[in-house]
């Protein structure tokens, strides 16, 4: 059987600029690789990577959106929290949840909603 060894998403942007800039300057991300040929962008921090592209002709296309959100397991969650609730929407505050979580969520530049959460 297969084995899987991690999941790097490819998200669908209409700015590649636009995505490199916040998640390297918000978010502390590194880019790794860009293509412009491709309109395609690589970037990772601490071993958590995604992929941005702007959709080519095989995938049908009609605006940016994605019926979920990404959770971050992180360290210093409130380290973390401190340090972006000024620089980005706000889905939800940080709080501590029945899950045994403390987690918060904002909004990337194309409105993905990214959670954060670290274990209580």
């Amino acid at each position: 059987m297969a084995t899987f060894k991690h999941l790097r998403p490819i998200l669908w942007t209409e700015n590649i600029e636009e995505s490199i800039q916040f998640y390297t300057e918000i978010l502390g991300f590194n880019l790794d690789e860009k293509n412009d040929d491709w309109n395609w962008a690589s970037l990772s921090k601490d071993g958590v990577g995604v992929m941005f592209s702007k959709p080519n002709q095989h995938e049908k296309f009609e605006k940016i959106g994605f019926s979920g959100s990404f959770y971050f397991n992180v360290e210093n969650v409130d380290e973390l929290w401190e340090n972006l609730n000024s620089k980005a929407k706000i889905c939800y505050e940080i709080e501590d949840f029945p899950w045994k979580m403390r987690e918060f969520a904002i909004y990337d530049n194309n409105g993905y909603i990214l959670q954060f959460g670290e274990n209580l």
